[in-house]
């Protein structure tokens, strides 16, 4: 395959080679296993509401257990508090090669559906509750509707979690966990090595001393996120923000406590 592709570099250039790699890949069973499970996700919870949780340390402050019935799309390091959330989530989304990389086997025996980003497919076991999703990344990308064209990462997992949500037809979307701030030194995108203890998630060895990861691009997340709020405004659908003490400023905030009869809970 990398021979077709260097020489589609050179006899197609750049944008039909992006077509004849899309072609290439369709010959993958696992590609087209995966185009025909996402599909089956289309609009399956038209007009509902979803949470998508990240992974701040605003999570220790918040009383997740009232997620319990909820739809909810949880990301890349959150098995570590599965325990301790109250919940069952409903979804679970990577798209990051270094956290599949180093954490393939953990993922695999997550017990919901899952979704993974398709470059990373050689690096973890092709589960019958797992779909491979063909993630893009760049400027050059947009939010995907359809998802069986693509799925824009925009620098952040919590960007492939919205378009899954607004793809199965959910109405509203509250972010959650989504604290948008981060303690680092470097270039965004650069790969680091952790050295101590994670001060950006709910978990000191969330990215604890040894793991590899990438640093995050907040300005690239703050542009994906005002397309995919604009995306959803256009269609008569919202995202709001429940982050506790979140610093994003993309979406309307709303409290999260008010969005539950906590008595009922009770």
């Amino acid at each position: 395959m990398s021979l077709l592709r260097s020489a589609g570099d050179a006899i197609f250039g750049e944008k039909r080679t992006t077509a004849l790699a899309r072609w290439i890949e369709h010959l993958d069973p696992r590609y087209r296993e995966s185009i025909r499970r996402i599909q089956q996700y289309r609009d399956i919870h038209k007009g509902k509401r979803c949470f998508v949780i990240g992974n701040g340390p605003s999570l220790k402050q918040t009383d997740l257990s009232l997620l319990n019935g909820e739809y909810t799309f949880c990301t890349n390091r959150i098995y570590l508090m599965l325990d301790q959330l109250g919940f069952k989530p409903t979804y679970y989304v990577v798209s990051n090669d270094l956290i599949v990389e180093q954490c393939a086997r953990d993922i695999e025996e997550l017990p919901m559906p899952k979704f993974v980003g398709w470059h990373a497919r050689d690096m973890i076991k092709f589960t019958k509750d797992m779909t491979f999703l063909w993630t893009r990344c760049g400027l050059r990308s947009w939010f995907f509707t359809d998802l069986t064209d693509g799925c824009w990462e925009g620098n952040t997992v919590t960007m492939v979690a919205i378009q899954l949500a607004y793809y199965m037809g959910f109405s509203e979307v509250y972010l959650l966990g989504v604290d948008h701030s981060y303690k680092f030194d470097g270039t965004p995108h650069a790969e680091q090595l952790s050295t101590g203890d994670d001060p950006n998630h709910f978990a000191p060895n969330y990215f604890g001393k040894g793991f590899r990861w990438h640093l995050p691009d907040l300005e690239g997340s703050e542009l994906a996120y005002r397309v995919a709020n604009h995306i959803f405004q256009t269609t008569g659908r919202h995202i709001y923000d429940a982050t506790i003490g979140g610093k994003l400023e993309v979406f309307p905030k709303v409290d999260y406590y008010s969005l539950f009869d906590r008595s009922i809970a009770a």
